[in-house]
């Protein structure tokens, strides 16, 4: 064997050399090593979470605001609810008041159609008294709410004991304290529109202010339109009539009525149609007009207008119930509204013509007046 066969022999049996495998190596990376991953610093991270508070406050505002505005609507709503039941009884007890007047003058009328029309009366009132206990009011006016029963149960007794009392006097042929035995319990009506204004209404309207609810409107209801009508010597009239006296409208003969005098209460200013006069409006004032029947016969139902010449006017009207011949009465115009201070005005007074009247000159009268404020 020669030697290049030995160096072929050798090379073929010769185990070739182990190489590791080498990893190919990664491109470097551009811009250079990534730094370390750090907790965000500075002032960018500190606004995000002011903003989230901030944020968060603003929803809890909103939701306290939405549910304060649903319970103001809701409060509103009760007590709007509330004097809306208590109106209808009020207007209702105030027409009471109306017919119960048409009653006492309805000219003819017998004794024993008195007594049951009085009786139903009576029984309307003590159904808006039961209708006032039906209502459940809200918490603050529970006391306010129990006024206002009473007014209306002040009423209804009123009524009773009216009836009794002619009932007894009507037995009787002596006119002696009959109309002061009448108006013992007609007092009782008079005092209903006391406790409906003094205990109820006017308390009941410093409470809708305290709550907020002040826009919403607490009822009148004034069941004596004329206090006068219930006074002794009304009453000895419409007993007289229910005894068979004459108070029934003549045909023929002088007919007529003239107004004396007008008075600004309560601080008893007597106008006068010459000069001007100075009156006080303080809440409480009111015009005190006596009317005189100036014919021979009893005169019915007179409507009387008093009118405040300003801008806007006020127009108040009242109807005297009956007159005899020769005799003076007393209309009193109440709640008379916002009058105009410092500005000279006239107080315009009118007492409608009656059936066969034919004088009408002193039918009206014209009171030149300056009103001011009460003094301090």
């Amino acid at each position: 064997m020669s030697e290049r066969d030995a160096d072929i022999e050798f090379d073929f049996f010769e185990e070739p050399e182990t190489r590791e495998a080498v990893r190919p190596e990664r491109p470097p990376q551009r811009g250079g090593p990534r730094p370390p991953m750090r907790t965000p610093q500075g002032l960018t991270p500190l606004l995000r979470l002011v903003g989230l508070i901030a944020f968060a406050i603003v929803i809890v505002v909103l939701l306290v605001y939405a549910i304060a505005g649903c319970q103001s609507s809701s409060k509103h709503s009760k007590y709007d609810n509330y004097m809306s039941k208590v109106s209808q009884i009020a207007a209702h007890s105030q027409s009471v008041g109306r017919q119960l007047d048409g009653v006492l003058t309805q000219a003819g009328i017998k004794t024993t159609d008195l007594q049951r029309r009085l009786a139903g009366l009576a029984r309307d009132e003590e159904q808006d008294a039961d209708a006032a206990r039906g209502i459940d009011p809200p918490g603050r006016l529970r006391e306010q709410h129990q006024r206002l029963i009473d007014a209306l149960e002040y009423r209804y007794s009123g009524i009773v004991g009216i009836s009794d009392a002619l009932a007894q006097v009507l037995k009787v042929k002596s006119s002696s304290g009959a109309g002061a035995a009448v108006e013992v319990p007609a007092r009782r009506l008079l005092a209903s529109d006391v406790v409906w204004d003094d205990s109820f209404k006017d308390p009941s309207k410093q409470v809708l202010r305290k709550q907020g609810v002040g826009d919403i409107r607490v009822p009148d209801s004034t069941f004596v339109q004329n206090p006068d009508f219930y006074s002794a010597s009304s009453l000895n009239s419409i007993i007289g009539r229910l005894r068979g006296g004459n108070v029934s409208v003549k045909t023929g003969g002088l007919h007529g009525t003239n107004i004396v005098s007008v008075k600004a209460l309560p601080q008893g200013t007597e106008l006068s149609t010459s000069s001007q006069q100075p009156v006080i409006a303080s809440t409480r004032l009111a015009f005190a007009v006596t009317i005189k029947d100036s014919g021979d016969s009893p005169e019915v139902r007179i409507p009387v207008t008093l009118t405040i010449q300003q801008t806007p006017q006020i127009v108040k009207r009242k109807t005297l119930p009956f007159i005899n011949a020769d005799e003076e009465k007393v209309v009193i115009f109440r709640n008379i509204g916002a009058v105009q201070f410092t500005t000279p005005v006239t107080v315009k007074v009118t007492v409608s013509a009656v059936p066969g009247e034919t004088n009408t000159s002193n039918n009206t009268e014209e009171y030149p007046v300056i009103f001011s404020l009460p003094p301090q």
